[in-house]
Parts: C-alpha cells; sequence; structure tokens
C-alpha cells in the first residue's frame, strides 16, 4: 500500500469534551489515527462515524510506549503527533504543508499557546513551549515513560505557528487531571528508585511557583496566571507527596 503524505495521531482517553475540535483541525490530514486507553465515556461515540483509524491499547502508565505504538500504525512520510485537547490552526496547517514539501530537516517544533480561563498565556512556563511533534515516520522514536520526548536523529526546524490547547476547561478538571498524571509520576518515580525528602516536597513546590508567578512573569496573565502557577506549584507537591506516601 503506498504511504500518505502525512498521517495524525492522536492519544484518546476520555475526551468527549475535547475531540470534535481536535480532529476538525486535523481533518485534511491523509491519516488520521486514535490510540484510545479504553475511555469510558462518550470519546468513541464522537468520532465512530468518521473515517478514522481506531486502535484500543491500555496506556499502562508509559506514554513514550504509547506513542511509538500510534507512530508504528502511521503509514505516512510524517507524522504529527496532537492531543486531544490541542488544534492545529489553519495557519499551522499552511506552513505544516509547506515545511514537508521541502524537505529541509526530519523534524519541526512547534510552539504551543494555552487556553486557560477565558485567556490565551504568554507568561510562566506554559507561555514559551516548543515541543517536537512533526517528524518523519523514520527519524526517530519516543523515550521516557513519562515526560516522553521524540528523539529524533538529525536536522531539526522550527516551526512559526503554534498549536493551539485548550486544557482544563475548570478547575475541577484541573484537579482530575493533575491527580491522574501525579499517580503515574510517582509511581514512575518509585519503580526508578527515587527517594524523597522532606524537604523537597516543602521547597520545590515553592520555588516552582516564585519561577512561573514572578521570575517567568506569570502575575502578567492576571488571576489566570496566579491560578496555573499555583496549579503547577501543586501538581510538583502532589507528585512528592504520593511518592513518599509509596516509600512510607
Amino acid at each position: 500500500m503506498p504511504s500518505k503524505r502525512i498521517s495524525a495521531v492522536v492519544l484518546t482517553k476520555n475526551e468527549e469534551n475535547n475531540i470534535k475540535k481536535c480532529l476538525r483541525s486535523i481533518s485534511w490530514c491523509d491519516e488520521v489515527i486514535i490510540i484510545d486507553d479504553y475511555s469510558s465515556d462518550k470519546t468513541l461515540d464522537q468520532i465512530k462515524n468518521q473515517k478514522i483509524k481506531i486502535f484500543p491499547r491500555h496506556l499502562n502508565g508509559d506514554f513514550a510506549s504509547q506513542r511509538n505504538y500510534g507512530l508504528s500504525k502511521a503509514q505516512g512520510d510524517w507524522v504529527l503527533f496532537i492531543d486531544a485537547d490541542e488544534a492545529v490552526s489553519k495557519e499551522l496547517q499552511q506552513e505544516l504543508k509547506q515545511r514537508i514539501s521541502d524537505n529541509s530537516y526530519l523534524g519541526y517544533y512547534i510552539r504551543r499557546r494555552d487556553y486557560f480561563l477565558n485567556r490565551w498565556l504568554k507568561h510562566g512556563e506554559t507561555g514559551n513551549i516548543k515541543l517536537l511533534r512533526l517528524a518523519k515516520k523514520e527519524a526517530g522514536l519516543w523515550k521516557g515513560r513519562v515526560h516522553e520526548v521524540w528523539e529524533v536523529k538529525g536536522s531539526i526546524g522550527e516551526l512559526k505557528n503554534p498549536i493551539l490547547h485548550y486544557p482544563h476547561p475548570t478547575i475541577a478538571k484541573f484537579l482530575e487531571k493533575i491527580n491522574w498524571y501525579t499517580d503515574i509520576v510517582a509511581q514512575y518515580w518509585k519503580e526508578e528508585g527515587r527517594r524523597i525528602s522532606f524537604w523537597e516536597i516543602v521547597l520545590y513546590p515553592t520555588g516552582k511557583f516564585i519561577n512561573n508567578y514572578f521570575i517567568k512573569l506569570g502575575f502578567l496573565d492576571g488571576v489566570p496566571g496566579l491560578i496555573i502557577s499555583f496549579m503547577m506549584s501543586f501538581h510538583s507537591f502532589l507528585t512528592r507527596s504520593k511518592l513518599w506516601l509509596l516509600l512510607h
């Protein structure tokens, strides 16, 4: 079967509120692949009538393995990884098409803009994120069970237009996701043999808040900047507290 021009891979787990927007934004891709971690909501009902390939597979706390599985299923020369709470703008779509035609690089970093509590965030740790999300299929593999990265062997460029990110529509959803993700990270750290001290539980989250809100100018994003700085600090606190509990 001849390879397609570009494949998009989306990982899903209970994304019924996000998946339609995401899929509309990548409908121009030659192939769309969903790797679903056995969603229990209506995620799959939203996409069952569309010409999209769906592969059920347990995440098992290993994001790199899940992404590599999606990579193995893709038939495109190029693969674009998009999360279910993200979208590709029209401008980024045009830039992607242009860049994969010139073959100057094996992969591309793409900036990401976060929309949180009715505001585009410009500061803090989310304000200047660049992620390697587009690459030739054979250029490399994802590494790292958590905080996974795509290790592409070769020259890497950077795109101008960002991925649009719509995380955490409510504080409740934000807390739910933090609770789920910190379970995974804490278990991973335990298996790695990592140890935790009282002072790390106290000082690291405090330092993270100071870095995000003051040093990285999160205060310029108003109340949303304050809330996300606090929540990211709480994320660090919860991960370390859960590790401590696993070890005692």
